[in-house]
Order: C-alpha cells, then sequence, then structure tokens
C-alpha cells in the first residue's frame, strides 16, 4: 500500500468553503478510481513562524491510500509527483503544494 499526500495553506475563513470543495472535487475523484483504498484531511492553525508569516492560514493535508504506485498513475497522470488541482481552487485563496509526496505504509493500525 502507498500514501499519497498533499497539502496546502488556506485563510482561516475559507476553511470550511474550501473542505467542502474538496470532498466534492478531489476527494470524489479519488474514491472512484481504481485501487483507492481510503483517505484522510487533517487541518491545524498556523503560527505565524509556522506559515512563513502567514498568520490567520489553516495547513490543510490530504493523505490518500492506494494499493499500487500504478494505481495512483491512473489517478494523477504519467508525473505522479505532480499535485492534481481543480480550477476554482484559487477562488478559495489557497497557496497549494504543487508536488505530492509519496511513502510505502509499511504498517498501520488505528486503535
Amino acid at each position: 500500500m502507498y500514501a499519497r499526500e498533499w497539502r496546502c495553506l488556506c485563510p482561516e475563513e475559507n476553511r470550511e468553503g474550501f473542505l467542502d470543495y474538496l470532498y466534492q472535487t478531489g476527494v470524489r475523484e479519488i474514491k472512484a478510481s481504481s485501487g483507492y483504498m481510503g483517505f484522510q484531511i487533517m487541518d491545524r492553525d498556523c503560527r505565524s513562524e509556522d506559515a512563513g508569516g502567514r498568520k490567520g492560514m489553516v495547513e490543510i493535508v490530504l493523505i490518500t491510500y492506494w494499493k499500487s504506485l500504478e494505481a495512483v498513475a491512473v489517478f494523477a497522470g504519467d508525473d505522479i509527483g505532480v499535485a492534481k488541482l481543480y480550477p476554482e481552487d484559487e477562488k478559495y485563496g489557497i497557496v497549494p503544494e504543487e508536488t505530492v509526496r509519496h511513502y510505502k505504509v509499511r504498517e498501520r493500525s488505528l486503535a
């Protein structure tokens, strides 16, 4: 199993709207993809030193789980290291990472 991690900064006042939009776009498309195994969304308020002086921002992290890197490529395209962004992302004032990280999941437990 592989984990795919993407991050962005989002103005605090747009957090809920962007999270709704993220579910309607990326999460919906990911869940319909072959080889998809699950996801997690996390967020945290940024202190100014965390966000390069961007007080009032939240960091949002989307981690998706996949059976293989080939399954990721079906969703993401040939260059799986490039983030898949959506047309209205800009509307929420996000500062997206344009690259993603992939990890081989060695072990997991949620208990």
